[in-house]
């Protein structure tokens, strides 16, 4: 399977700000296959919109890709807390972006990340990060039904349905549900659809140890991280 690949000026990283940050990127004449992109995925690659990508920086390698065998995890205390709490939720999923997902989204950069590089949200950017031609996502969608049993959609989940695996690009949701934990509920539900579909794994983008915005990620155990060139298994947190 022959693939060109470029490499990006530097640039400053936007999760370790006195970095400098360069990508690997895939630059095919044409826009890869899902089977090519399940490939490169298990390489430590990832997407933004239609671009794949990883980080392929001089003098650090502190983004380490994370992917979870999702037969071998076994939920902790306070994922199973996460579950009970939010067990009124409807879970839906869907096969195609819908109206309804950008002003949720909208709503989620602008208020919980408008220190970030995506702040402030477009529609543009949304489709641009968000959608891609040659992959077809999966929206996973959370809601919250009140007392008149009118359902209120408050998160959604986007995630790549590769051949062997699931990939976990983006989850977003109403900001004042943050006590909800929704975010992690996500990630518990992408687990359970992963082992409904008969997938091996599910990714869930970069690790950076020393970034608290993704600490979250290895609470998921065990998992696997792409380093020195190939995966390892990480059976328990770090100390």
């Amino acid at each position: 399977m022959g693939m060109k690949f470029g490499i990006s000026t530097p640039f400053t990283c936007s999760y370790l700000p006195e970095q400098d940050e360069r990508l690997l990127i895939f630059m095919s004449d044409t826009e890869p296959t899902i089977t090519e992109y399940d490939v490169l995925i298990g390489a430590g690659f990832r997407r933004s919109g239609t671009q794949v990508y990883r980080p392929h920086c001089g003098s650090c390698n502190a983004c380490e890709s994370l992917r979870l065998p999702v037969r071998m995890f076994t939920p902790s205390k306070s994922q199973k807390r996460t579950m009970k709490r939010n067990q009124d939720l409807v879970v839906r999923i869907s096969n195609s972006d819908k109206p309804e997902y950008y002003p949720l989204y909208e709503s989620y950069i602008n208020q919980r990340h408008a220190d970030g590089s995506m702040f402030p949200a477009t529609k543009e950017q949304y489709q641009g990060f968000i959608l891609s031609p040659w992959n077809k996502a999966l929206f996973i969608e959370i809601y919250a039904t009140d007392e008149h049993a009118h359902q209120e959609l408050i998160g959604v989940a986007v995630t790549d349905n590769l051949a062997s695996s699931l990939s976990a690009l983006y989850t977003f949701f109403k900001p004042e549900e943050q006590h909800r934990s929704l975010g992690n509920f996500a990630i518990l539900q992408q687990i359970e659809l992963a082992r409904s579909l008969n997938k091996t794994f599910l990714y869930l983008g970069y690790q950076i140890d020393t970034c608290q915005k993704m600490s979250y990620k290895q609470n998921f155990l065990p998992h696997e991280r792409f380093f020195d060139d190939k995966w390892q298994l990480i059976a328990k947190k770090a100390v």
